[in-house]
């Protein structure tokens, strides 16, 4: 259902700290001609964590809208508490997304029961196709292989694929032992982006696509294409920006990136996020530079 290169959209505030309806509208259309096969709106890297319940599916709805069915949209939508990330999936249907993307819940720090437990009360009246989002290092909630193998092989025609941001490359495989090659994987780390498709990966969920769609876009190609010389040196070229945009606490790099590569794009962040700082910026301007970007 998905591949190739997926931005996790951020989220433009303007200097007040609203969400800037027209910088995104524009973002979104760049990023569709750029060659972005799908997009992420109000994931970790669009601050979801800061918008309200309303702001967050404005976002959804206005990406939706200019998207135009284009390219699929998919709605960050998860939550700690199953009752609400329910209630998130219907808002996210109703906002026009194609699926939703879902952690399992932070915080509580279930166990791998309560983690099946969450996800089959998700699927018993899905309204849309959900991938799963394991991203133990800010979860703190691990979903392990035989946990998300219980989950798809209960309800595959729910769980559609996974943002695999573990760092543990084997899962790809064990995933696809038991799950076959249909089951999507998407890599949810840029930097071990070459290596997850290699694996059986179809795409990436990406942090460095929000400033450098069409490399990451033409990288993602090339996998797909069987290509690995040509994808080896557009991860080489990547590489530096991939590893710059973690520099500092995330969205601040990227967000100073979509300043230099696209004039005029707000640099604002919602607290407790906070711009980059000088030695981060230093470095995304170093690995831009190195990417031929500016």
């Amino acid at each position: 259902m998905f591949s190739g290169s997926i931005p996790a959209l951020v989220t433009p505030f303007d200097a007040a700290g609203d969400f800037d309806e027209a910088v995104f509208r524009d973002f979104v259309e760049w990023q569709i001609a750029e060659g972005s096969a799908a997009l992420v709106a109000c994931g970790t890297t669009g601050e979801a964590a800061t918008l309200s319940y309303d702001e967050h599916f404005h976002v959804v709805r206005v990406c939706v809208d200019q998207a135009r069915g284009r390219v699929p949209v998919i709605a960050g939508a998860g939550s700690n508490d199953t009752r609400v990330a329910t209630a998130n999936l219907r808002a996210a249907k109703d906002a026009g997304a194609d699926a939703a993307l879902m952690v399992p819940p932070y915080y509580n720090r279930p166990s791998q029961e309560g983690i099946f437990r969450h996800f089959e009360a998700l699927a018993a009246d899905a309204p849309l196709p959900i991938v799963l989002y394991n991203v133990p290092g800010r979860t703190v909630t691990d979903i392990q292989p035989a946990t998300v193998i219980r989950i798809v092989q209960a309800f595959p025609q729910v769980f559609v694929g996974i943002k695999d941001a573990s760092g543990a490359l084997g899962r790809v495989s064990q995933h696809r032992a038991a799950l076959g090659p249909d089951f999507v994987q998407l890599s949810g780390n840029d930097d071990l982006a070459l290596a997850y498709n290699a694996m059986g990966g179809t795409g990436c969920i990406s942090v460095t696509a929000n400033a450098a769609p069409r490399l990451c876009a033409d990288f993602q190609a090339a996998c797909a294409a069987g290509d690995m010389a040509t994808a080896l040196g557009l991860h080489d070229r990547l590489y530096p920006l991939h590893d710059a945009m973690f520099t500092d606490a995330s969205p601040g790099p990227v967000k100073y990136a979509m300043t230099r590569i696209r004039p005029g794009f707000p640099p604002h962040l919602r607290l407790p996020m906070t711009p980059a700082n000088d030695a981060s910026r230093t470095l995304v301007d170093a690995a831009l530079a190195h990417a031929g970007l500016i």
